[in-house]
């Protein structure tokens, strides 16, 4: 798809959920107001998706000009163990999304009345379907942070669903796209998009970043540089999934072998990482989403090493540390000899990161630059990190990419089977554009980054490959203004040629001063 059409496509996205916002204005807060939106999205997805696999299932047995949406519940019934086993969920013909949707704008007692009572019904069945099945684990909840029966809606029924009905009549005539045909990621765009017009909420409501789009590939695309198939994906802090689901759409999810891995602490955002999953066709199997806390509660030991790590951990967050005796034995941090500090959780992510590394694996991870420089138990775990030679990269990032912060964060690259001793430091500060008064990458800057990571080496003012000597010498800072000089953009001044314009304007201002007092005296005179 051209960039042209990807624009009109996300123009239009963000023209509807403006809609709706004003819709919703004054009753809903931005926060509520993005789980709503999504909630939408991810019910009208799984309506369609469930709808389009038995017509095309049913297509393929010979039988044409099937319909799903059109069968009586009682006829669906029949398929629905089958259904379960494929899909991992089962919607009933009558509680389609375009069915509702339909029946809301067509009946206006329906719709006035009872409609806020079917779709919480609706979500419930949903979630429901899967109890006692494989897929339990990945539908449970997926529904609860939509209150359709909420005051925020409306004072009364009547009145919060007027709020509904406008809601499913806009999330319908949306373009989904095709996540496969390089269409625009709707729920990726929609949720950057809402974080954008809710940063506040956002941070206020548990201090969450998404990881922008961009930010998400070139992660990705540096974990999975010279290969076509990964062995697992991981994410210790995935949030929405963003970073995870690049590797879909960088590799294709058919080449991520043995699945999607994540943990995420925050309930909401779990639930919105496990709808992310299937909104991008990641059916049950092929992911383990854990909601806990990753560095006292790690879910995913079983499951490790992992060939590919990303990760946008939050910076500088408390954490037990040394008021945990049991974490300084703990297998994962025990190696560095020493703990992150209780208020700096940066370097605990990183130790848990690299426990879970396959040895022919990298990570990716997001970091607060003060994490490349700060003394005291921080110098000590970079120390154990750079001696042992997995410290692969840092690259610089620009400022103000995030949203809720405008620091310029940095990309730790580790590796356990590296080809050498050094480590590459990239200045990639000055790689953006402005769009929307936030920095962007776009593709020109990630290829120019990863060109420069692949070929590993030494450029003047962009990147310098560090001997472990010069490092050990630092006294193991490694942040990347420490290695490479920025570009001296200072203007080049001719002391000469400054000194005879000087003179000139000197010479200029006497001839004008000597004119001015011969008027003044011409004028004297006739006086």
């Amino acid at each position: 798809m051209a960039d042209t059409q990807k624009e009109q496509e996300r123009t239009k996205l963000h023209a509807t959920i403006w809609s709706i916002a004003n819709d919703l204005r004054g009753s809903v807060d931005g926060w509520d107001f993005k789980q709503y939106v999504l909630g939408m999205l991810f019910y009208r997805f799984i309506s369609e998706n469930l709808n389009s696999f038995i017509n095309q299932e049913q297509k393929r047995a010979g039988v044409e000009n099937f319909n799903y949406a059109k069968l009586t519940d009682a006829e669906a019934e029949i398929a629905r163990d089958h259904i379960l086993e494929v899909k991992g969920f089962f919607i009933l013909p009558s509680e389609l999304f375009a069915t509702v949707r339909k029946e809301a704008i067509n009946n206006t007692k329906y719709a006035e009345e009872t409609l806020n009572e079917t779709l919480a019904t609706v979500f419930k069945n949903i979630a429901d379907s899967a109890e006692g099945t494989a897929s339990e684990d990945n539908m449970k909840g997926l529904f609860d942070d939509i209150d359709v029966n909420s005051k925020k809606l409306g004072a009364t029924a009547t009145k919060r669903n007027q709020q509904l009905i406008k809601l499913l009549t806009k999330i319908g005539k949306l373009s989904l796209g095709n996540y496969n045909d390089n269409s625009i990621d709707v729920f990726g765009d929609a949720y950057e998009y809402l974080m954008g017009m809710y940063a506040a909420d956002a941070g206020k409501s548990g201090g969450e970043y998404f990881t922008p789009q961009e930010v998400s590939e070139l992660l990705a695309r540096i974990t999975v540089v010279g290969k076509t198939t990964v062995n697992k994906v991981y994410d210790p802090a995935c949030g929405s999934g963003s970073l995870l689901l690049k590797f879909a759409k960088v590799l294709g999810k058919d080449n991520v072998r043995n699945g999607f891995f994540g943990q995420e602490k925050n309930h909401t955002t779990y639930n919105l990482c496990r709808i992310n999953m299937f909104l991008h066709d990641i059916n049950y199997e092929q992911f383990d989403i854990a909601n806990d806390d990753t560095l006292t509660t790690p879910k995913h030991l079983d499951d490790e090493p992992f060939e590919a790590i990303v990760s946008n951990p939050p910076y500088s967050t408390e954490w037990d540390g040394d008021g945990n005796s049991v974490l300084i034995n703990d297998e994962r941090f025990s190696p560095a000899g020493v703990l992150a500090p209780k208020s700096k959780a940066d370097l605990a992510f990183v130790m848990h990161v690299l426990s879970h590394l396959a040895t022919n694996g990298t990570a990716a991870i997001v970091s607060f630059p003060g994490v490349m420089y700060r003394g005291g138990a921080e110098q000590k775990i970079r120390k154990y990190l750079v001696d042992n030679n997995y410290v692969d990269a840092v690259i610089q990032l620009p400022k103000d990419l995030f949203f809720g912060t405008p620091i310029a964060t940095c990309i730790l690259v580790l590796k356990k089977n590296k080809p050498d001793n050094k480590v590459l430091f990239i200045d990639a500060t000055a790689e953006f554009i402005r769009i929307d008064s936030k920095s962007k990458l776009n593709n020109k800057h990630i290829d120019k980054i990863l060109d420069c990571y692949t070929n590993r080496q030494s450029q003047e003012h962009f990147a310098h490959l560090a001997e472990h000597q010069q490092i050990k010498d630092n006294n193991y800072n490694i942040s990347v203004g420490s290695y490479v000089a920025p570009k001296d953009e200072t203007e080049v001044i001719d002391i000469s040629e400054l000194n005879n314009r000087i003179s000139k304007i000197v010479t200029q201002q006497q001839q004008l001063r000597n004119q001015i007092d011969a008027i003044v005296a011409d004028l004297a005179g006739q006086a």
